[in-house]
């Protein structure tokens, strides 16, 4: 299965007319969050709708500069994983929206235990056998290539780590920290920020089943 992954528009959706053939290649489309731009949360909505034109198949969260109420616009379209878990071709789908609490002047910051709090319907579910799982994560998990400021210093959300070392989900999409574009790994689960789809950034996911295990055959981070 091939997807396209998508991070960080920031309402400049105009790039998705440069992806055509990629969308007409993928499977579906893995978007990890923030439609809107930083203190625009009007053009979250637009955003969104234009994305949806492109597939018939998403997966996405919402971001830290996202409205909260736009998780409802997401939900009505059937595009939403968060909070949920979404059974497609036998694979999974769940995730995790907004960002850890840092300026407040973002409309969706959390707490690590609000963000952990999406993942609930997977720790209710009686395994920790997780390898057709994917995980849709605005905020990344920490210590990894994904999560780096400038500075060097590693931003990501520990509790969204522990869980991924726990569950050891097949991938993890992730977006968020702008200038941490990257493909890495925790454990034997891949974890990929695509980068900001407004700076030309974008990402390509494909994995196959092969009797019964599901592994990453590609993981490659793209530009415009």
């Amino acid at each position: 299965m091939k997807f396209l992954v998508l991070s960080d528009m920031h309402g400049d959706f105009e790039k998705l007319d440069r992806l055509g053939e990629k969308f007409k290649a993928a499977d579906a489309v893995i978007f990890g969050g923030d439609f809107s731009k930083f203190k625009s949360p009007e053009t979250g909505l637009p955003a969104m709708e234009a994305l949806c034109k492109k597939h018939d198949v998403i997966f996405s969260v919402i971001g830290n500069c996202d409205e909260p109420n736009l998780l409802v616009e997401s939900e009505a379209r059937d595009i939403n994983v968060e909070g949920s878990l979404v059974n497609h071709e036998g694979l999974f789908f769940a995730g995790s929206g907004g960002g850890t609490k840092f300026t407040g002047e973002a409309p969706f910051e959390r707490t690590e235990e609000e963000l952990l709090s999406d993942l609930k319907i997977i720790r209710e579910q009686e395994t920790t056998e997780w390898d057709n799982l994917i995980l849709v994560l605005h905020n990344p998990p920490k210590d990894t290539g994904c999560d780096k400021i400038k500075s060097g210093i590693h931003v990501g959300s520990q509790e969204l780590r522990n869980f991924i070392e726990k569950y050891r989900p097949l991938a993890v999409v992730t977006g968020h920290i702008h200038e941490s574009a990257a493909v890495d790994k925790i454990g034997d689960t891949v974890i990929m920020n695509p980068g900001a789809l407004f700076e030309g950034r974008y990402g390509w996911l494909e994995v196959e089943s092969s009797n019964g295990k599901w592994e990453v055959k590609k993981s490659e981070l793209l530009e415009l």
